[in-house]
């Protein structure tokens, strides 16, 4: 049996899809189902029983995927090791990021680690939070990057930064006049707002409610969007206001096209910040370049974990969608098709 085979029938485990599988190695849906059949005959056991729908992995199937998973990936080290004596300085990191984490700042990272080991390459794509998971899962990706992570038996998260909330607002509206060192708005002043919101059900969505919830301040949602980027053009056309990110306004900031303005809390009031980290497979072992990204991320000290400003809450960003306003929605296209990309 090759390790292509082997790589076949785990990646068909894994996404519990022949079809999946199938695209995952770049063969049809036929040659997959064939793969697993071959090592059924081989084994002289069943390792996927097709007379249940859904299909399920049997006791010995289990096993066996088990076992696959480790010799795939010690397979894929001793490869990673030979081509590095080939060329000692030639290795890649497969980065999976969400959108709103923006290629401009992870661009930093990607300068330093190519300072600090030369010649490594970071192969980074951007894509929605539960292809970021999947994609880890999966072992297409050795790193994620992503928000208001919850760990799990597969999935280990390390905390990298906390990301101070804040109010953003069009330049004109009163709140602008606010955006300075000392000032800020109370939460209560947020009361009868015009208010851009995520969608309902989203993690950013209910921490924010929670939020405005504790305040006794009820807000006008006059739309909802799932991503970031959505609900900065929103307010920028004068839907009303919202709450975000202090990084992810930076730019529409500095170009006048936003303002943000602090949130007022009460000493000892916890703050409201949305915390992004560093995802990996569990029992994955991690190649020496990617122990080496992950140091450089946690050695990071402009937006500490464990200090956090003003105001904090945890976000999940998702793909940007043209539901509500197709205007916004061609806009955002656009950029998610350039968001996709890799830095060599």
């Amino acid at each position: 049996m090759n390790i292509e085979t082997l790589n076949i029938f785990c990646d068909v485990v894994r996404h519990q899809s022949f079809s999946r599988g199938a695209v995952a190695n770049s063969v049809s849906q036929s040659a997959a189902s064939q793969a697993v059949r071959q090592l059924e005959k081989h084994l002289g056991a069943q390792l996927i029983d097709r007379s249940k729908r859904p299909w399920q992995v049997t006791p010995e199937g289990k096993i066996f995927f088990k076992g696959c998973q480790e010799i795939v990936e010690r397979y894929r080290e001793l490869e990673d090791d030979v081509r590095r004596q080939q060329n000692q300085s030639g290795h890649t990191v497969r980065l999976a990021a969400i959108y709103s984490v923006g290629l401009q700042h992870l661009s930093q990272y990607v300068d330093q680690f190519r300072a600090l080991v030369p010649g490594a390459r970071i192969d980074l794509e951007y894509m929605h939070p539960t292809e970021v998971s999947a994609h880890v899962l999966s072992d297409q990706s050795d790193l994620g990057l992503m928000s208001f992570v919850t760990p799990g038996r597969e999935l280990i998260s390390i905390p990298w930064r906390n990301q101070t909330m804040v109010v953003a607002c069009a330049p004109t509206h009163r709140f602008a006049r606010l955006a300075t060192d000392e000032g800020g708005v109370w939460p209560a002043e947020l009361n009868s707002e015009s208010f851009v919101a995520f969608d309902r059900g989203l993690p950013a969505r209910r921490e924010i409610d929670r939020f405005l919830k504790r305040h006794d301040v009820e807000v006008a949602v006059t739309v909802e969007f799932d991503n970031i980027e959505t609900i900065k053009r929103a307010v920028d056309e004068g839907a009303g206001i919202a709450i975000l990110p202090e990084p992810t306004l930076r730019r529409e900031v500095e170009r006048g096209t936003l303002a943000q303005t602090r949130l007022l809390l009460r000493v000892g009031e916890p703050p409201l910040v949305r915390p992004l980290s560093i995802v990996h497979r569990r029992k994955r072992r991690l190649k020496p370049a990617v122990t080496e990204f992950i140091k450089l991320l946690q050695n990071d000290a402009s937006e500490s974990v464990a200090t956090p400003s003003p105001t904090k809450i945890a976000i999940a960003e998702h793909r940007p969608t043209s539901e509500h306003t197709p205007s916004l929605g061609e806009h955002l296209g656009r950029a998610a098709a350039d968001a996709r990309r890799t830095i060599p």
